[in-house]
């Protein structure tokens, strides 16, 4: 049974951009459009125009309540889980009131901590709430300091500029005394810190050669642990489907795909590629093997080395195994990854021979020593010198919100700065990338720092203090599905005295709260934002589709109660309201645009409109290649790094003397890996990203009901692998490690590699008995079972695809699923 399908371009009606609208000259792709000032007409429809993470839709809306989301006429692609945003408005997960654990509104703070999750909890009135939450911000800053307070807020929240709720926290926090921040990201955290010491910038999140110059030039395409048609569904700002348009464009020129992954993925199945399944967690010494034979054949090319690169002299010793005496030849590299040397050796032939671009995956780099991986494919790519040449060289955003999507002439929204009294900031970056705090630690290792207060970590070439934290925020984003080992993180939470969150379902993370405030959607308010990460093809309005529900409030709304609490309520607001802020974004793209030689209409009229604002594309972007200019001219063009070219060799490295990152790629044995000389249990779990939701967004929806197994996270696992273990598809199975257990739902395919299962991430934690570390969870959250450690002393990354399990099928009475319900106040002190 085939378990991913291929995605199909669905029919969509088209309707008139805006009636009466006049357009400035095709600039590039046909029916690329500005309109000009004044132009701007009242649309037709009669419905609001608003947009998500999933793209721009429209609502439709009855009796006040939304009973529709219709996809946007422009998106190429809608995505199918459009019914589950509108589902997620009215679940019986949603939030309806201020709510307090019961032990901590009788008793104070740090009572009984093992209490949290096992939903005793009390509904409260909003001032009650926002009273107990100012005075614990003043009494744990005045106690513990201001590190004594994390800013968590961590994950994809809204798209919007204006309610940015990691901006609004912080901005909060600041006006408090400050707080102890985090840096970095789950999705990039070894990838992020290694990259610019070897190119001189973070790299994952930038442009990538756009998808038209590969389908002209590229005649082999290769995703490693990359698979764009599902990661792509997203975007951190509002998707454009644009990776689907490029995956098509690609099978339209006919251009030979290699897919590397230990599962046949929707891309692979779409471009009917070619599908190599490694070991996982053996990337880095296939491409060893790969470069070995490209050496030893002398297919490498020496003049693109000396020109553009340094350090390939210091590498090649330890690459031949003159420093070890193990040459990292194809056969050495078989044993490991378990494909055959042949194939191998082939690999280095054909990617020498065709121009070639290797596409690289998050994924691959969110291991122990992660950091290797995406170094080594840098010094592969190199050494076959086509880095800068049209459809040649690397890529590794092709698989994150369309990357590769040609980017449009289209001025910059700015957002909201975190600093008090900073007006608007321009947003260059994702938000989480952004500094600040009294105090700083790598994002995933709160749990590590809430364990050791005061112990000294190395962190990228420094050596930090872990600072006591005894008040966590979390606002947007659900720490009990992200983070890795779920059950030494439940350890961890009983070390804090308050957890004050504000969400809009009961996730684990709600659940876990002392104090939980209840939020509005995205669509119970007004934003504003821009179409694609990387295509910024339009502005588009967020609009308000309905009131709030129940007794929720946006973020910027809880925030100006607390800050008026403490005494600082216009600092916190600089006496804007909401669309106060929201015309200032806009209003400044307007002059940025008018310097592009382009006008955008006034912000009345284009909120007016209820339409999306289109932006030209030219055919220099159409046509970006990167690193061009750099291989035009390396001295003019120097990348980043202290040599200006890639370090295949970063001295900077060296002088740092970590034991667990040399100062060149290397391969190094994870912590655990299939059949590795350390490991326990004989299945690798690939903790892949989710079908038919964003991480854990969605998980408590109607979508569920498409995919979950007798109402379990689906465990996938080869037809093999299930036979000898007496499984049959449908069977509910418990999968275990040393580090915890779950129940799921085995689904028996043939599209995933023997010795593998898939479990995907974002699946919501139920234990059994919350009160109990380790204890069974009900639906399958695959963080009970993957490593907390750090990827190296360098980057301190996380790595949530290193774990190793076995799965068998369970036995007696199955337990019923309670994550998805709300937990019942046992009392109602809305009054107090």
């Amino acid at each position: 049974m085939s378990t991913t399908s291929t995605p199909q371009r669905p029919a969509v009606s088209r309707r008139h951009f805006l009636q009466g609208a006049a357009a400035l000259g095709a600039l590039g792709m046909a029916g690329s459009s500005l309109l000009t000032k004044g132009a701007l007409a009242q649309s037709a429809s009669k419905d609001t125009i608003s947009a998500c993470h999933w793209g721009v839709f429209r609502g439709h809306k009855e009796d006040g309540r939304l009973t529709a989301l219709t996809p946007w006429e422009k998106d190429p692609f809608p995505s199918p889980q459009l019914p589950g945003v509108l589902d997620s408005i009215y679940s019986p997960t949603r939030i309806k009131y201020p709510m307090v654990r019961r032990a901590f509104l009788e008793q104070g703070p740090g009572a009984d901590p093992e209490g949290r999750g096992t939903g005793d909890f009390v509904r409260v009135s909003w001032e009650k709430a926002i009273e107990l939450v100012a005075n614990e911000l003043v009494r744990v800053r005045d106690t513990y300091g201001p590190t004594g307070i994390f800013g968590g807020s961590y994950g994809w929240k809204s798209p919007g500029k204006m309610h940015n709720c990691q901006t609004l926290l912080r901005r909060l926090l600041k006006l408090n005394g400050g707080f102890t921040n985090s840096s970095g990201d789950y999705s990039t955290g070894a990838a992020q810190v290694i990259l610019p010491y070897v190119v001189g910038s973070i790299e994952v999140y930038e442009q990538c050669t756009t998808w038209p110059v590969l389908a002209e030039n590229t005649e082999l395409m290769v995703f490693w642990g990359a698979n764009p048609l599902r990661n792509s569904e997203i975007c951190w700002q509002v998707a454009d489907h644009g990776s689907f348009v490029g995956v098509d464009l690609l099978k339209k020129a006919g251009t030979k795909a290699i897919c590397i992954d230990p599962v046949r993925t929707e891309t692979a199945q779409r471009l009917d590629a070619e599908w190599i399944a490694p070991r996982p967690q053996t990337d880095v010494a296939m491409m060893l093997g790969i470069a070995h034979t490209l050496y030893s054949e002398g297919l490498h090319d020496q003049g693109f080395l000396d020109k553009y690169t340094t350090g390939f002299d210091k590498f090649l010793p330890y690459l031949t195994g003159e420093v070890d005496g193990q040459p990292k030849s194809a056969e050495w590299a078989s044993a490991i990854c378990e494909i055959p040397a042949d194939t191998i050796k082939d690999l280095a032939r054909r990617f020498a021979s065709h121009r070639t671009m290797l596409a690289l995956g998050y994924s691959t780099q969110r291991q122990h020593h992660g950091e290797q991986v995406h170094w080594m494919l840098i010094t592969l790519t190199s050494m076959l010198g086509q880095i800068g040449l049209p459809g040649g060289g690397y890529g590794l955003s092709y698989h994150y919100a369309s990357g590769g999507a040609p980017t449009h002439n289209s001025p910059i929204l700015t957002a909201m700065s975190d600093q008090p009294g900073g007006g608007t900031v321009a947003v260059g970056e994702p938000a989480w990338l952004a500094g600040g705090g009294t105090a700083s630690i790598p994002v995933s290792r709160l749990v590590e720092t809430l364990l050791n207060p005061g112990k000294k970590m190395d962190f990228n070439g420094h050596e930090i203090e872990l600072p006591t934290i005894k008040l966590a925020y979390w606002v947007g984003g659900n720490p009990f599905s992200h983070h890795q080992d779920r059950n030494e993180m439940v350890r961890a939470w009983r070390n804090l005295e308050t957890f004050i969150v504000h969400d809009f379902q009961w996730t684990a993370t709600a659940r876990h709260a002392d104090i939980v405030l209840p939020a509005t959607t995205s669509y119970e308010r007004n934003d504003i934002s821009q179409v694609g990460d990387y295509a910024l093809s339009h502005i588009v309005p967020m609009k308000k589709l309905i009131d709030p529900v129940f007794e929720s409030r946006t973020d910027y709304d809880i925030f100006t109660a607390i800050a008026h609490k403490l005494g600082k309520g216009y600092e916190y607001t600089e006496g804007k309201t909401e669309m106060d802020w929201i015309r200032g974004f806009y209003e400044a793209a307007m002059i940025e645009a008018r310097a592009k030689g382009m006008e955008m209409p006034v912000f009345d009229a284009f909120w007016d409109s209820d339409e999306a604002l289109e932006f030209p594309l030219l055919d220099e972007q159409k046509n970006f290649v990167r690193y061009a200019d750099f291989r035009a001219d390396p001295l003019l063009n120097a990348l980043g790094t202290a040599s200006g070219k890639i370090e295949i060799f970063s001295r900077n490295i060296e002088k740092m003397h970590y034991d667990d990152c040399p100062p060149h790629p290397s391969w190094m044995e994870p912590v655990e890996r299939l059949d590795g000389p350390t490991t326990r249990y004989p299945l690798h779990i690939a903790a892949n990203h989710p079908v038919k939701r964003l991480h854990s967004q969605l998980c408590g929806t109607s979508l569920r009901e498409d995919y979950a197994v007798k109402g379990r996270e689906p465990c996938w696992i080869h037809p093999e692998d299930a036979a000898a273990r007496g499984l049959v598809d449908g069977d509910i199975v418990r999968v275990f490690n040393d580090r915890g257990q779950i129940l799921a739902g085995l689904v028996v395919t043939d599209v995933i590699r023997k010795g593998v299962v898939r479990i995907n991430e974002g699946g919501w934690f139920d234990p059994v008995d919350p009160r109990t570390p380790g204890s069974l969870c009900r639906y399958g959250d695959v963080n009970n079972l993957t490593v907390g450690i750090g990827t190296s002393k360098l980057a301190q990354g996380n790595c949530g695809q290193t774990a190793v399990a076995e799965v068998e099928k369970f036995e007696g009475p199955v337990p019923e699923i309670m994550v998805f319900s709300e937990p019942a106040a046992q009392k109602d002190a809305s009054k107090t």
